[in-house]
């Protein structure tokens, strides 16, 4: 039995939900940095994608605008990051549900809800933590911000917005999944999704079927907020649009997942 949970058991009142998403939030985070794997895999995983594109294919891969593939991409791969880092979420939430984690919290004086919310709080710091490595990563390679220190600080609170509506879309897909083996299955969903998007190359690039797809799909309208609040004007000309338009767009497919996964994810927590 974990200090929290024997922290919860000693209590003879119930838990709030904030007190209980306090204490789930800090198991996670403990059970992350206990296992020095994850904290190297959340690292290394997304520095190495990008530092391949940027020094293996990115002399092949061109942009227009004259714009350096450094500049394009690092933005893309930051955001494209934030579905791999919150991957790791289904995987949690499978791994406690099979493990029985779960049922033993029912059996407690716990709200179920901070179960989830729990674990969106602790995601979310986490992915704090691995964006600023990566960013830092990315400046070494040679990303340089174009645009205002502030439009980079609010590109980078966009990424935890983006954190915070892909976490629950991955709660509900582990819950779905319950078990640790298929919510690892849905890695190739991430592959997918991050791959036919502008995260990576410009959608002018794919094929007329594809950039019909990459071009509307979230990941590349997150990706070129994203761009457009660290490139500044260099980005108006290339993406063809200003940051509000992209931010305003990107905002929609943020509220608008958080809103359907978190429904979907407490319906089916409630069915467990």
């Amino acid at each position: 039995m974990t200090t929290m949970t024997a922290d919860v058991a000693m209590s003879q009142k119930r838990i709030s939900l904030p007190t209980g998403t306090w204490l789930l939030a800090k198991r996670a985070v403990k059970t992350f940095l206990r296992r020095p794997e994850l904290v190297v895999l959340s690292v290394v995983q997304m520095s190495a994608i990008m530092l391949t594109f940027r020094y293996i294919f990115g002399g092949a891969i061109g942009t227009s605008q004259g714009m350096p593939y450094v500049d394009f991409s690092v933005p893309g791969f930051i955001t494209a990051g934030v579905l791999f880092q919150t991957l790791g979420t289904a995987i949690g939430m499978a791994e406690d549900l099979e493990g029985g984690f779960i049922d033993r919290l029912r059996s407690m004086p716990f709200p179920s809800a901070s179960v989830l919310t729990g674990r969106v709080l602790a995601d979310t710091g986490i992915l704090a933590f691995v964006l600023a490595v990566t960013t830092g990563v990315g400046f070494l390679v040679g990303f340089r911000l174009q645009a205002s220190v502030l439009g980079g600080l609010e590109a980078f609170g966009m990424c935890l917005l983006f954190g915070l509506a892909f976490s629950w879309l991955f709660i509900a897909l582990g819950l779905l999944a319950g078990n640790v083996k298929a919510a690892q299955g849905m890695s190739m969903i991430v592959f997918i999704v991050t791959f036919a998007s502008s995260a990576y190359v410009p959608v002018q690039s794919m094929p007329g079927w594809l950039k019909a797809f990459a071009s509307n799909q979230p990941v590349t309208i997150m990706a070129d907020a994203v761009r457009a609040l660290t490139l500044g004007t260099h980005a108006q000309a290339l993406l063809g649009h200003s940051a509000e338009y992209y931010v305003t767009r990107s905002l929609f497919w943020t509220v608008g997942i958080m809103v359907f996964f978190a429904v979907l994810g407490t319906l089916r927590f409630r069915r467990h």
